[in-house]
Parts: structure tokens; C-alpha cells; sequence
């Protein structure tokens, strides 16, 4: 699989055989806390890659940085080749880069349909001249609700389609988010704590879900504390400690890799992650 995935050795920062996003000493200080400091990572085009790393070890916040959530100190990055540093998140996902929370966002006084409306792109009716004018928009209004509703079923969330967002468990948000993400079709999706809250029965639906974005030519990568997914799901892995990138590989070879062991547990144990038990975040 390495041999697919990357250009050579399965070291911290080495080049893939055809990467879809390529960061470069990308750093964020908060104070004199140093939460991310990645010289150099590539994402794998059309594979699912985990970013996984314990507490504090800066997923969430390279996460935000590359989405245009947060901005740092330095550094420069590219998704398609196309340089995203410095724009603003609705910039990066009309560029086809999603990204899910780990705290779900549905907005709770809308419908589940409503909510999948709104990530569906070029929309004319967000034009204020053209919302005046019905024909303008009732065409693609159409074909976004029709997209919306087999996303839904696909979702199996067409039983709740008209209910309140607020009324959906924890787990049906995690569904919500991650099919209203595929409303604007993007070519990198990026899931923060997919599993997080959600129940044992949500669980292997979801696994399934990430799976068959992969099958639909989709990139995914995701943040996730969970090793029997990452090892179940994940094609490579790239492994944060202290906001650096300690480790990189397929999921077998990175579970045994003694830096991984150490970055984990604090101290050399004759032991392999993906063995273990799930732990609390």
C-alpha cells in the first residue's frame, strides 16, 4: 500500500505519488504555546488518510488553518495546486475542500431539509435581484431539493426530512453534517471526529458512509482517537504529537512504530495501538 501512496519511504513528511493538498511549515502560536508547526505533509488524492495524535496534539487547530478557519503565523499551502493560504473558509469550500466539526453545526430552528439546502452551491437565489424574480431560481431550487432527498435516503434521514434539526440524536446530526457536506460535491472532505457521541448502532453506518465516499472518487481525511476505525477504514495514516507530524504510513506499520507508542502512552510499551481499547477523548 505505501508503495501506492507514497514516492518512497514511509517517513514523516515524505511526497506521495499524486497528493491533492501540500502543506509547507505551516505554524500557529498561541502566546508562546506552539499548537502546530508541520514543516511538510501530503494528503493522498482518492485515498481516506486519519490524522490521529493524543489530546493537545493539534489536529483540530490544522484542521482549522487549512480550512480557512483560523490563520497562521506561517507557512503556505495548496489543494489541486491552487495556493489556499489566506483565504477565507466560504473561498475554500466553493473549491470543493468540506470540512465536518467535531461539535456538530446543524442549525437547530431549520428542517433536516432545510439544513441540506444550504450546502448546495451557486444558488441564484441568494442574489437579491435575482430572488425577486421566481423563475430565476424555482429550476435550481428543484434539483438542489432533489439532490438533498437522495442524500437523505442514502443517509437513511428521509424518514425525518421535515423535522426539526434540534429534534435529530446526536448520531443523526453526524449523519446530517456529513451528507450536507456532500451537497456541494467537493473532492476533499475533511471529518473531525466522525465517531465522537455517536452510538454503537450509528457507528457502523458511518463507517460505511466514509467508505463509499472513497468509492465515489472522494478524498477523506479525518481526525479520530478511535484505532480499530482507523485500522479498519484507513488507507494511511499521518501521526500529530506537540504539533508536529511524528509519524506517517499505512495503519498496520504505524501502530507498531515505537514513536507513535511513545507519543500515546508517554514511554516505550511492547504494545500495538491498534489493539487497544478505545479511550476517552
Amino acid at each position: 500500500m505505501s508503495n501506492q501512496i507514497s514516492q518512497g519511504p514511509a517517513v514523516p513528511g515524505c511526497k506521495k505519488v499524486d497528493p491533492i493538498l501540500v502543506a509547507d511549515n505551516v505554524k500557529r502560536q498561541f502566546g508562546g504555546l506552539v499548537a502546530v508547526d508541520v514543516e511538510h505533509v501530503e494528503i493522498p488524492r482518492g485515498m481516506i488518510t486519519a490524522l490521529i495524535g493524543p489530546n493537545g496534539a493539534g489536529k483540530t487547530t490544522f484542521f482549522n488553518l487549512l480550512t480557512g478557519f483560523d490563520k497562521p503565523n506561517t507557512g503556505t499551502w495548496t489543494f489541486e495546486g491552487k495556493n489556499l493560504a489566506g483565504l477565507s473558509s466560504y473561498r475554500v469550500a466553493r473549491l470543493g475542500m468540506i470540512r465536518t466539526f467535531q461539535l456538530t453545526k446543524a442549525l437547530n430552528l431549520l428542517t433536516v431539509l432545510e439544513n441540506m439546502r444550504l450546502g448546495a452551491q451557486k444558488q441564484p437565489g441568494e442574489s437579491l435581484l435575482a430572488a425577486l424574480i421566481r423563475p430565476l431560481w424555482t429550476k435550481r431550487e428543484k434539483e438542489i431539493t432533489a439532490q438533498a432527498d437522495d442524500l437523505l435516503k442514502r443517509f437513511k434521514l428521509d424518514a425525518k426530512r421535515e423535522d426539526y434539526a434540534a429534534s435529530l440524536s446526536g448520531g443523526q446530526r453526524k449523519l446530517l453534517e456529513m451528507a450536507r457536506a456532500l451537497m456541494s460535491k467537493p473532492k476533499l472532505v475533511m471529518l473531525d471526529e466522525p465517531m465522537a457521541g455517536v452510538n454503537p448502532a450509528l457507528t457502523q453506518s458511518l463507517l460505511e458512509h466514509i467508505k463509499d465516499l472513497k468509492k465515489n472518487g472522494t478524498t477523506v481525511l479525518f481526525v479520530e482517537h478511535d484505532m480499530h476505525m482507523v485500522r479498519h477504514i484507513s488507507d494511511w495514516v499521518i501521526v500529530m504529537a506537540e504539533g508536529k507530524v511524528v509519524a506517517e504510513g499505512p495503519p498496520a506499520e504505524v501502530m507498531k512504530n515505537p514513536a507513535v507508542i511513545d507519543a500515546y502512552l508517554g514511554a516505550h510499551h511492547d504494545t500495538d495501538l491498534g489493539t487497544m481499547q478505545k479511550k476517552g477523548n
